[in-house]
């Protein structure tokens, strides 16, 4: 690894404070650019980062390792490590939906927990808390019992320093407080091993893919989904899911279009297929 790579993986811990998974993503980018490369990011010419990206088939993986080489660009570029760097724009991807559950789907395979475990108990109230809060995995499984108050859940945005407030359903803290009776244990965390430690992500994992045979972010798009079939502005699902810009949302604006054209079709007298 290069001693430019190193300095930036310590200034985005550092500095940008992003998370663990998040650096070990650019990491591992860039270290695969340089084994290409066989020499140091920092001395890679344009040629040779699009002799890199035309190695990757996947219009969305080349998209993800671009950008964090551009991120390590940028970075060289302000601490005077490189005077100027290659400009290359993303590829384009189309703009489809990602994969969401219907409340009811969901409700259907809650229903075959068994509720009277402990732990059958917990992975009920953790699915309905991904569902209800719409949180990334990585800050879930951070939730402590003091970041909920008075229904609201102060979210620690795993991406980075910011916090945000959103609103837990009354049907999910009810069930969430009812695990917390149950548990007993004082820990401040609030999702626990039946060991007592804290939740891992792989833990996390195995609970959403036994019980609704999806990953917990399919949960959280379901989130956003919910909301914004439900008739939530744009904006306001942005600033419940965390997204820093508004274009990471517009994706589910695909939703609002068929909303209002099922809506056209089903009520306007035009919408007939002729006149009477």
């Amino acid at each position: 690894m290069s001693y430019a790579v190193e300095a930036f993986l310590e200034y985005i811990a550092i500095v940008k404070v992003l998370s663990s998974h998040t650096i070990e993503a650019y990491k591992n980018d860039l270290l695969q650019f340089e084994v290409f490369t066989k020499k140091d990011a920092i001395a890679t010419s344009s040629d040779e980062l699009i002799a890199f990206l035309a190695t990757i088939p996947n219009s969305r993986t080349l998209n993800r390792k671009l950008s964090s080489i551009n991120a390590f660009y940028d970075f060289c570029l302000k601490s005077d490590f490189k005077k100027e760097r290659p400009n290359i724009k993303l590829a384009k991807v189309p703009k489809t939906l990602p994969k969401f559950l219907e409340y009811e789907e969901i409700k259907k395979h809650l229903e075959l927990i068994d509720t009277t475990t402990l732990k059958g108990l917990r992975d009920y109230a953790f699915i309905l808390f991904l569902y209800a809060s719409g949180s990334r995995v990585s800050e879930a499984i951070n939730v402590r019992k003091s970041d909920i108050q008075e229904g609201w859940l102060k979210v620690l945005n795993a991406k980075g320093d910011k916090e945000r407030m959103v609103p837990i359903a009354p049907s999910a803290m009810a069930v969430l407080e009812e695990y917390l009776e149950e548990r007993k244990n004082p820990d401040d965390y609030l999702w626990l091993t039946y060991q007592g430690k804290r939740m891992s992500r792989i833990t996390a994992f195995k609970i959403t893919q036994k019980y609704l045979g999806i990953s917990p972010h399919v949960l959280r798009h379901s989130f956003a989904t919910a909301m914004i079939l439900g008739g939530a502005d744009l904006r306001v699902v942005q600033e419940l899911l965390g997204h820093v810009s508004i274009v990471t949302t517009q994706i589910y604006t695909h939703l609002q279009k068929k909303d209002l054209r099922d809506t056209v079709v089903n009520y306007h007298p035009l919408s007939e297929k002729r006149l009477v």
